[in-house]
């Protein structure tokens, strides 16, 4: 297994595992590879669907925060009502420096939360197995430092980020669509592209999407091919980036006992004066 050993176990000496909330926003839309290489790093996965009537919190409340993907766009609140209250939560988990990852739509609605403009891509939809490149800014990133120049991944979107949040630093950009991933802060990144993509949700995709393919002349069937032959590479690309966001939110959780510690220790020292 390839998690981040060093982040397991810093939060081992604290004695439990961090916890990260996971927003869905559809049923064939989750957190996919980089929910199963989250927990094999330790992190524990906490899910809300708000799409089946549950409630998104106005804060994580937890050691991290991902928001998965879905078919909707970033401001179509009346599809998906519950959008206001994500968007919200997002630009709460920035100022609080939770640890966050949003992957497509995830990522635009990061992107839309913070300031950022999300559009209707202005050249048609992006889709299929893609190279994207990792900018300079990517060297130190602790989520892209280990990417290799002209990784592929999976695009998926007809809506793009057309322009970054204020303050966000590029780390990935692509011939098609240049905001591929940004980071926010120290602790937030949004991506556009798919590094979570299960083949049997793809397939799912290429149905509700057949009409947008057919214009695009592109093969349902095909597609899923493609991203079947690629599984290997693509996790190979991925599975750091997921084992470097463990790692993050490792840091965080440990950094939030350590102070919880403190702070008991501090009022039980208070309370034995008192006592006294």
């Amino acid at each position: 297994m390839s998690g981040p050993p060093a982040a397991r176990a810093a939060g081992s000496v604290a004695g439990s595992a961090p916890t990260v909330l996971v927003v869905h926003h559809e049923h064939s839309c989750g957190p996919g590879h980089v929910g199963r290489w989250l927990s094999e790093a330790g992190v524990v996965l906490r899910d809300v669907r708000p799409y089946a009537g549950e409630e998104v919190p106005d804060r994580a409340d937890a050691d991290g925060l991902v928001v998965c993907g879905g078919g909707m766009g970033a401001w179509d609140d009346v599809r998906a009502p519950w959008l206001p209250a994500v968007r919200g939560l997002l630009r709460a988990a920035v100022e609080d420096r939770v640890p966050t990852l949003g992957l497509c739509l995830g990522g635009q609605l990061l992107a839309a939360a913070c300031g950022g403009v999300v559009a209707p891509g202005a050249r048609g939809p992006e889709i299929g197995v893609l190279p994207v490149s990792v900018t300079a800014d990517a060297a130190d990133d602790p989520l892209f430092r280990d990417t290799a120049p002209g990784a592929e991944s999976l695009q998926w979107h007809l809506d793009a980020i057309a322009t970054l949040p204020p303050g966000a630093v590029l780390v990935a950009t692509g011939e098609t669509y240049p905001h591929q991933a940004f980071r926010l802060g120290d602790r937030a990144w949004g991506l556009q592209f798919h590094p979570e993509a299960l083949p049997d949700e793809v397939a799912r995709w290429a149905v509700e999407d057949g009409v947008v393919l057919a214009e695009q002349g592109l093969a349902a069937d095909g597609l899923v091919e493609v991203l079947v032959a690629a599984q290997s590479r693509l996790t190979a690309t991925w599975h750091p980036l997921a084992d470097g966001f463990a790692r993050v939110v490792w840091s965080a959780h440990t950094q939030a006992e350590a102070c919880a510690d403190s702070q008991s220790a501090a009022s039980s020292r208070g309370m034995g004066r008192a006592i006294r």
